[in-house]
């Protein structure tokens, strides 16, 4: 009997605390166009976890309808903007899962590309031709960025966000062949230079035709040098004269060779 009656009175308790937690709620009894903009407007202000609170609550409330649809999309931008990279991919990827054929699907995988894209000041200074440190980044963010844009343009080429999408393309490719240089750099630095060989040879062909294929070749000659392997130095030398003809690597290796 007492039990039974402070069960009842538990149950009895939770139930007015729920009653004055949905009291508290402001957004309660809001239609889901009103939800929708008040969620937009506190993302745009930058109160991006009341914003993903909003559009949680929108979903839940109404899970069908464009709002809905839209809202999932929009707690991936947030969660992006909110420095939240594991939960803005899950909920770009849920999106993705759950409206193949949506319309703004394209920018589901565009969003899951800037989420692991980082330095917007180095792109932007590459984009203008600026001499900047491309390889200063995550190189396992960079190709989860890389594939994520190769995604897009792949599935929709005719996307709004592909031309951006193909920009950052080439400038993490050249980021990725950058840092694989300067590993075998510090690998050659530090007299290991079969590593310093086998990963400018990767670089090359990796990542060809970029920047840093001068330096992949110098890379190598400089570790065949050191090795005693002329041959090989020979025809390294060989191949970096051809593409480079006033690299410093040919008066660095072979001074007297490269004045000739």
């Amino acid at each position: 009997m007492y039990r039974i009656t402070g069960l009842i009175a538990v149950l009895f308790i939770a139930l007015f605390f729920a009653g004055c937690s949905g009291l508290d709620d402001p957004t309660k009894n809001w239609p889901p166009e009103k939800l929708y903009k008040e969620a937009k407007d506190k993302v745009t202000d930058g109160d991006y976890e009341t914003g993903i609170k909003y559009f949680e609550s929108l979903e839940a409330r109404y899970p069908y309808g464009r709002y809905s649809e839209q809202a999932q999309l929009e707690i991936a931008y947030a969660n992006y903007k909110f420095d939240e990279p594991a939960l803005a991919i899950a909920a770009a990827d849920r999106f993705i899962r759950l409206h193949p054929t949506h319309p703004n699907v394209d920018y589901a995988y565009y969003l899951k590309g800037l989420v692991n894209f980082h330095g917007e000041k180095s792109f932007a200074n590459w984009l203008l031709g600026a001499k900047d440190d491309l390889s200063d980044r995550d190189p396992k963010g960079a190709l989860e960025s890389y594939s994520a844009f190769r995604e897009l343009v792949e599935r929709f080429p005719n996307s709004r966000y592909a031309e951006d999408a193909r920009q950052r393309m080439a400038y993490l490719f050249e980021a990725q062949a950058k840092y694989e240089t300067q590993v075998a750099r510090f690998y050659y630095e530090r007299s290991s230079y079969v590593a310093a060989i086998n990963r400018s040879k990767y670089a090359l062909a990796t990542y060809p035709r970029t920047p840093s294929t001068e330096d992949a070749l110098g890379i190598m000659a400089l570790s065949y040098k050191a090795m005693g392997m002329n041959d090989m130095q020979k025809d390294t030398m060989r191949v970096l004269a051809k593409n480079f003809p006033n690299s410093r690597y040919l008066a660095e290796i072979e001074p007297v060779a490269a004045n000739r």
